[in-house]
Formats: C-alpha cells, structure tokens, sequence
C-alpha cells in the first residue's frame, strides 16, 4: 500500500453503511490466508470497521482491483499425504539502524505448503549480559 493511499481517521468524510463495510473486510482478511502479500493494507482498513468512510471504501475497492489482476498470484495447498511440519527460524541481532533491536522470524511449512509466519522486534534493550 502506497503511503499516499493510506487510510486515516476522516472525519469529515461520508459514511458508508459498516454492515456492508464490515462484510468486504471480513472476506478480505480470509483471503489473507492465501494471499499475505495483501495482509498489511487489509489489517490498515479493518482499523476502521466502525465507522467506515467513502475514502476507506476506495482504498477497499483498490484492493479487489489488485486481487482481480492477480488471479494467478497467491499460495497454492496441494493435495498430498506428506504431513511433515517443518519449522525455520531466523534472528538479525541489532540489526535495526535507528534502536539496535533484535528482529526475530519463523515460518512454518506442512508439507511443501507454507502455513504461517512470525516476525517480531524485541521490545527492550539490555546493556549488559548481567541484565539479560
């Protein structure tokens, strides 16, 4: 989602009806499960889900436009008998520039099928190994 689309509060804009709103949002975040590359812009909307507004309906509307032109993107979950649960796990120690927090990620497969993920920045620092 691009910053310049990005929804916020308006307050002075048009309601929408929320049922409606509320629906939209609610079969775009199952989608989520096949397509993460829309997770983001569709958790910014469902921020909004109680007082929906004409401009969050547009940006709503533009990602049913993006998934309608990538019908051949998404995961794919095969039918097959290999139930083995794989499990990857990654750290970057202080890699982030501006707080030197730790990012930690895992990502789980069953199977050749991707079924979860994590990423997740440490939430404190410490300054020495006797107060870790």
């Amino acid at each position: 989602m691009s910053p310049a689309i990005s929804p916020d509060k308006d307050e002075e804009g048009k309601p929408v009806d929320e049922s409606k709103y509320r629906g939209i949002i609610s079969s775009l975040l199952y989608l989520t499960a096949s397509h993460p590359d829309i997770m983001f812009s569709v958790c910014r909307c469902a921020r909004f889900h109680a007082a929906p507004k004409e401009s969050h309906l547009t940006v709503v509307k533009q990602i049913i436009r993006y998934l309608i032109g990538t019908t051949s993107h998404g995961l794919w979950y095969p039918r097959f008998n290999n139930f083995e649960l794989e499990d990857f796990s990654d750290a970057d120690l202080t890699g982030d520039k501006d707080d030197r927090k730790n990012t930690n990620g895992t990502c789980e497969l069953l199977g050749k099928s991707f079924i979860s993920w994590n990423s997740k920045k440490q939430g404190t620092i410490t300054l020495s190994t006797t107060e870790a």
